[in-house]
């Protein structure tokens, strides 16, 4: 007989796990890494032609991908393109990126894969004897593992002639240049902090849905079993 068992720790375990993996997700898909330096000279004449008073631009570059503006012949504003500028994994701009691409991709995929069996954590908590929750938070914590050795080595590739492009002769391995960290960037340490927080905190629901508690509502033959 399937019992469902919902805790407040079990529910609130399950939604970090799906917010941890579409975090990480988004922010590996994400052109928002660096920000590049200012750019205003393009659209000067764009502007006087115009009359329009234009704010520096500064493109973005990702691990693959990227977001710059071109000149628009028809309208006063331009148009701000993004998209991956490697086509296959070869061309990513540096080794560590592309480093980082594989440890970053491997962690989510795990992520992504506990985020999914954790909704099913409602019905099922126990995989041949073994505690599901145990078995998804030590899948957390690899995952955690991979994101750190993404995240120390993607700095080692700002050094590469596509960031010094956007960042200027100054930058170099760990050394930024002309350019700043993008949101995406800190939404993939936070994401990685957040994995470990999951990891430990999928032991407090599994003692939630093994409480006495639960086994009492068991044993008295209720199917759903809800507590605080």
């Amino acid at each position: 007989m399937c019992h469902v068992i919902v805790t407040c720790r079990s529910m609130l375990w399950t939604l970090l796990s799906i917010v941890v993996a579409f975090a990480e997700l988004i922010a590996f898909m994400s052109a928002d890494w660096l920000v590049g330096k200012a750019k205003p000279g393009r659209f000067e004449d764009l502007d006087n032609r115009t009359g329009g008073s234009m704010e520096p631009y500064r493109p973005t570059l990702g691990i693959y991908g990227r977001c710059t503006r071109i000149p628009h012949m028809q309208s006063s504003m331009p148009d701000t393109l993004c998209g991956p500028y490697a086509e296959t994994f070869s061309e990513i701009a540096s080794g560590f990126w592309q480093a980082t691409a594989i440890f970053l991709a491997v962690g989510i995929v795990i992520l992504c894969a506990v985020a999914f069996v954790s909704v099913f954590t409602m019905c099922i908590q126990s995989i041949m004897k073994k505690s599901i929750f145990n078995v998804c938070g030590l899948l957390q914590g690899i995952a955690g593992l991979f994101l750190i050795l993404g995240l120390i080595l993607y700095p080692a590739g700002w050094g590469c002639q596509k960031a010094i492009s956007y960042c200027g002769p100054y930058a170099s391995a760990y050394k930024l240049g002309d350019c700043s960290l993008g949101w995406a960037f800190y939404t993939a340490i936070g994401g990685t902090v957040l994995t470990f927080i999951c990891a430990v905190f999928s032991a407090q629901a599994e003692i939630a849905t093994s409480s006495d508690k639960v086994q009492e509502e068991i044993e008295e033959g209720k199917s759903l079993i809800c507590l605080l």
